[in-house]
């Protein structure tokens, strides 16, 4: 399961954001899946994530994204993504 949110400067804050370590990915396409829970801030760049068995959602600047453990999934990066990451 994906979950999508816009986050408060004060969610942001709580969850201390800005130490997660950051990823950065060109255009892409490639499957994943996800052996632990994950959350991320999108700061720049589009994608687009299909799970296995779901609808695509797409994803981009400002978003904080939830990806549960053990989804597969297909992500499409359309534009370079760039995010702080955090597994749980």
């Amino acid at each position: 399961m994906i979950k999508v949110e816009k986050p408060t400067d004060q969610i942001l804050e709580e969850l201390d954001v800005l130490s997660w370590p950051i990823w950065e990915k060109e255009e892409s396409e490639f499957p994943w899946e996800y052996d632990m829970e994950e959350i991320c801030y999108i700061l720049s760049g589009e994608a687009t994530i299909t799970p296995q068995d779901g609808d695509p959602v797409k994803i981009g600047p400002g978003d904080l994204v939830f990806f549960t453990c053990g989804m597969k999934c297909v992500w499409r990066i359309h534009s370079t993504i760039r995010k702080h990451y955090d597994f749980r």
